[in-house]
């Protein structure tokens, strides 16, 4: 069974982890859009009392994975349509984070950058998805917090569970295309680190355009 990376989940608590749980099944479609799922039948299921399952179905209500009823839940599922969406505010965010970069010192930044997708490469070489998808991730967050926007933040946390998700299966996927296909979606992220050293405001935008126009492709092969 597909997992998350453990460095994902440091910290979360019972319900953060069940939420966690769910909401991979969910977005892969293990469980099924117009499923029902009972508190009970899951609290069983992961040896836990309702309590931190009720705590984990009101994240999943939060984030539109499902519709609460009484004692349970209606499966609403992540559509095409829907992840295209989600990466439109990851345009619209990173955009914004890489604009207000620009002009700025960021070689400590492109430095940690780099070792990310030499990361992911490595990655790659061993034939490790869940790596590649926590590089990948962490790659995205590092420009998000050094752009130090609260409010930009605060926005990109309410996203990131389903983010991470969506890389993680699309990372998955990916790696059956073989090694490749891989190493190019890894070097693909070293035109954000050129843009970046560039520090031209015009540079930059055209970079983050070209980049989620690229990663708008990926997801019509990638996604269920």
């Amino acid at each position: 069974m597909m997992q998350y990376p453990s460095a994902w989940l440091q910290g979360a608590s019972l319900g953060e982890s069940i939420a966690s749980r769910l909401r991979l099944q969910i977005i892969n479609e293990e469980i099924k859009p117009g499923e029902v799922v009972s508190e009970n039948r899951i609290a069983e299921s992961f040896g836990t009392s309702r309590s931190p399952v009720r705590e984990a179905l009101k994240m999943l209500a939060g984030e539109g994975l499902i519709r609460l009823q009484r004692m349970g839940a209606v499966v609403v599922g992540l559509s095409l349509e829907d992840v295209k969406e989600l990466y439109d505010v990851r345009y619209l965010i990173e955009s914004f984070a890489q604009q207000r970069l620009a002009g700025r010192d960021n070689g400590a930044l492109t430095a940690q950058l780099e070792q990310a997708i030499d990361k992911m490469k490595l990655a790659v070489k061993y034939g490790d998805y869940e790596e590649f998808a926590y590089q990948d991730l962490s790659f995205h967050e590092r420009i998000v917090a050094e752009a130090k926007h609260t409010r930009i933040l605060h926005l990109w946390n309410s996203i990131r569970p389903i983010v991470m998700t969506v890389i993680l299966l699309t990372t998955e996927k990916g790696f059956r295309q073989g090694e490749e296909r891989m190493n190019w979606v890894a070097d693909k992220h070293r035109m954000v680190v050129d843009g970046l050293k560039s520090g031209d405001a015009a540079k930059i935008r055209e970079v983050v355009q070209a980049y989620f126009d690229d990663s708008g492709e990926t997801l019509n092969r990638s996604m269920p």
